[in-house]
């Protein structure tokens, strides 16, 4: 320090020596002065009147000093100097022979002595930089200028190309470094390359004062980069959980506007007029069940792993919970899937229904158009017989004959009664049915009814005129008159017989088609005595032949009781045994048919009794494994995905069911007595354990996710574990849920501020990892509202309010651009044009808002 002194006393007689330290030390002012929007040009004349030494010593202090004179008399410049000079020694600084008089009479030593004091005591004091410390600059500093540019590259690497220096050209170097300072680090240049390279020892202050500003600068940069990196990580933090926020609000808006279309088209039971319609909508439901339904069955429990996820996170960075817009809500959604599903099951019954209906108005239609045929054909031309006269110009033989065909009429008339209630009762049917052609089919039956009623009128009074004139008669011909009674019965026998033969059936059993096959048997055995009697028909034919041939009687036309002949007769009768075997074809065909669907049956039931145990065993052992699994959380969670793979691998026996279940409801078969499991149960029981072990696994990863962030033990899980156990007294299907008596020893007071952190949507249940939160939430290092904005504060310079070009310049472009979209304009009283008030900004990151 000798020498230095001597040195120093050396240099005072300098002129050079005084003119560097004045530039230097002015430079230095001023790059603190601007702080405050003012500067100085002269050192020794700026700081007489004490005015901006004070506020110089504001500035760099950050304290406030005394309330400042503001004459312009000389006393009030002591008294302003003096209080800065107080201010100074009140910091432990020793001043020496400096005083007020000399600072306001201008005295550039005392000046600049009481300048580098400021300096020494504000700007390089407690700075650990090599070489300043023992006030020895390093020597490549002053040499070469390598010292100023390595500075500057260690910590700003892109502004300057290190390598490209030279060390023989160091005024190229100092000009590049000062120049550099001054434009990107906002280090005002205190020295020229001159007064360093051109002096033979620089001036130590001013090389001190001006590395003192490259200290400060680096240092408030370090200051802003941490301050940054928490701001940063802040931000992606509430940039991923809103992304997941809007995820989650357009995967429900989307799955409640598919249940939206949907519920409608199940709930609509429009009927069709035909098998084939009816047939396509249960085709479309099939597609429904296997294509489009499962997609939204995965989508559904997605959904409730991203919530369940998304508040797991909002917890972990003590964000407040997640509330989904009205009507998204996971229990609406469920509410929603469950109106979805009675629809759907409603729908599938009303298809079955009305596809056993059009079958049965199928068959009476078709049985309704068989009888009204055979009977239209035998009432064809009914009317103009009976209401013919020939009987006025008959002989007595040909009335009695007359009357005698009169009476078989009738007879056969009371046959046809049967057939025409039988049409009555089966339009009656179908109108109780609701067949779309009723109309039709009422128009036809009252033909019938009002023909029928005709001929009964014209029957009768016939007959009335054929009685008048009977006494009249007296040859009857008995044998016609026996064929006709004969042949009448046993020609609607026949017609009956082809009906029957003919007529469709519909049976679901192997015992209905057996009880068919019986009475045909049945049928068949009467054959032989048919026979008999069509025998003894053609016999009385025969022996009336016999008779006309023998006494040449004169027979004018055939035979006045009937119309029935012979040929009619053996004709019917052909037509009966060659209806007989087709009959018994198709019997033997619907036969083999019921067998197969008896076989798809016991196929679909033997497997439906092993997959419907099968998935309530499963469910069971989930239930029991969320409850007893030992070992760590990551040992579970791969347990867990092992018991989900063989779950999942138990797939393919589903689709085989699945299509057992089609072969079924395509063969038309509606009810199965060997199991009690439909496909509905065996679906809704594969969905739920699905779910239920995605659930599971969801519970782990969030318990994983919760350990990592807060530091929890595997023991200390296990403890949790165990308490949370002893507390449940829900049912095995809930074990993963605390019930409210976890707080019951608490205060009233307390209790309600648990309850609010470990159920906040008051659902009345408290989840293990609701419990593992609020267990280690009070010891978790999390960020804090405070925290952000003391962050924010570093980086706009102890301003209550921040800049957009300082948010640009100390964080990440997409970062800097997501606050200035947030942050509102800054109203306070020491406001600027552009102001941002990143207070409320960081109190909304942590409070109810709409970011």
């Amino acid at each position: 320090m000798h020498q230095e002194d001597d040195w120093d006393r050396d240099l005072l007689l300098d002129p050079a020596w005084e003119k560097q330290q004045r530039k230097t030390f002015t430079a230095w002012c001023n790059s603190h002065l601007r702080k405050a929007g003012t500067q100085i040009e002269n050192i020794e004349e700026d700081f007489r009147d004490g005015l901006k030494l004070m506020l110089l010593l504001e500035v760099i202090s950050g304290e406030r000093l005394a309330k400042p004179e503001r004459g312009k008399m000389r006393v009030h410049k002591i008294s302003n100097v003096n209080k800065a000079l107080d201010f100074i020694t009140g910091k432990g600084v020793k001043l020496v022979s400096i005083g007020a008089e000399e600072i306001v009479d201008g005295n550039a030593k005392m000046t600049l002595g009481m300048i580098w004091t400021i300096i020494l005591r504000f700007a390089i004091q407690d700075i650990s930089v090599e070489g300043i410390g023992t006030y020895s600059i390093p020597h490549n500093l002053c040499s070469n200028g390598l010292g100023f540019c390595a500075l500057i590259h260690r910590h700003r690497p892109e502004l300057i190309d290190y390598g490209k220096l030279r060390k023989d050209d160091p005024m190229t170097n100092l000009n590049t470094a000062f120049d550099v300072a001054e434009k990107y680090l906002d280090i005002p240049k205190m020295l020229d390359a001159e007064d360093i390279v051109g002096t033979a020892r620089p001036d130590e202050k001013a090389i001190m004062t001006y590395v003192s500003s490259f200290y400060h600068a680096f240092s408030g940069a370090q200051k802003a980069e941490t301050a940054a990196n928490r701001i940063c990580k802040v931000l992606a933090v509430n940039q991923e959980n809103e992304q997941l926020m809007e995820d989650y609000e357009k995967l429900a808006t989307d799955l409640l506007e598919w249940i939206r279309r949907t519920i409608p088209w199940l709930e609509n039971r429009l009927p069709e007029n035909t098998m084939q319609a009816m047939q396509q909508k249960l085709e479309d439901f099939r597609d429904y069940r296997r294509l489009h339904k499962p997609p939204k069955v995965q989508e559904k429990c997605q959904l409730e792993i991203n919530f369940n996820t998304l508040q797991t996170k909002l917890r972990l960075s003590n964000r407040p919970a997640f509330m989904p817009s009205e009507g998204k809500m996971v229990s609406d959604i469920n509410n929603a899937w469950g109106n979805l599903e009675g629809a759907e099951k409603g729908y599938e019954e009303w298809l079955l229904n009305e596809i056993r209906r059009l079958e049965r108005l199928d068959h009476l239609a078709e049985k309704f158009r068989q009888k009204a045929a055979i009977h239209e054909a035998w009432t064809a031309g009914k009317e103009d017989m009976l209401q013919k006269h020939d009987f006025e110009t008959a002989s007595l033989s040909e009335i009695k004959a007359l009357l005698k065909k009169h009476e078989a009429f009738e007879s056969d008339l009371a046959a046809h009664q049967d057939r025409v209630e039988q049409i009555a009762a089966i339009a009656q049917e179908l109108n109780e049915l609701d067949y779309y052609d009723s109309p039709s089919v009422n128009a036809r039956c009252q033909r019938i009814c009002d023909q029928w009623d005709a001929l009964g009128a014209l029957t009768q009074k016939r007959s009335e005129a054929l009685q008048r004139t009977e006494k009249l008669l007296e040859t009857i011909d008995q044998l016609y008159l026996e064929f006709a009674k004969r042949a009448a019965p046993f020609n609607n026998w026949m017609e009956g017989a082809m009906e029957d033969l003919q007529d469709t059936f519909i049976v679901h059993t192997i015992e209905e088609i057996q009880g068919l096959s019986t009475a045909h048997e049945q049928f068949k055995a009467t054959l032989p005595e048919a026979d008999k009697e069509r025998q003894a028909i053609l016999g009385i034919h025969n022996e009336i032949a016999k008779i006309v041939q023998t006494y040449h009687v004169n027979m004018a036309g055939t035979n006045p009781y009937t119309t029935i002949n012979p040929q009619e007769i053996n004709a019917k009768w052909d037509k009966v045994r060659q209806l007989v075997p087709q009959r018994d074809q198709a019997l033997i065909e619907e036969h083999a048919r019921q067998q197969n669907n008896e076989r798809l049956r016991r196929q679909f039931a033997n497997q439906a009794n092993v997959i419907g145990p099968w998935i309530q065993n499963k469910m069971e052992e989930i239930g029991r494994i969320s409850i007893e699994m030992h070992g760590t959380l990551e040992d579970q969670l791969t347990h867990l995905r092992q018991y989900e793979k063989s779950i999942v691998n138990y797939k393919p026996k589903i689709d085989q069911l699945e299509g057992d279940h089609q072969l079924i409801q395509e063969a038309l078969i509606f009810d199965n007595k060997h199991t009690n499991y439909t496909m509905e149960h065996i679906r809704v029981g594969w969905e739920q354990l699905l779910t239920t072990i995605a659930r599971t696994i969801n519970e782990i990863e969030n318990q994983v996710l919760t350990r990592d962030a807060k530091g929890i033990s595997q023991e200390q899980l296990n403890e949790y574990r165990a308490s949370f156990n002893h507390f449940d007294r829900v049912s095995t299907q809930t074990k993963s849920r605390l019930t409210v008596p976890l707080c019951c020893h608490q205060g009233e007071n307390e209790f309600s501020r648990i309850m609010s952190i470990v159920d906040p949507n008051r659902m009345g249940i408290v989840t293990f990892q609701a419990f593992i939160d609020f267990m280690s939430r009070e010891t978790a290092d999390t960020d804090t509202a405070d925290q952000v904005m003391a962050s924010f504060k570093v980086l706009a310079g102890d301003k209550n309010y921040i800049l957009a070009d300082e948010l640009r310049r100390e964080l990440p472009p997409d970062q800097a651009e997501y606050c200035m979209a947030r942050m509102a304009p800054y109203t306070g009283p020491d406001a600027v044009p552009g102001a941002l008030d990143y207070m409320s900004f960081s109190t909304a990151l942590y409070g109810e808002s709409d970011l």
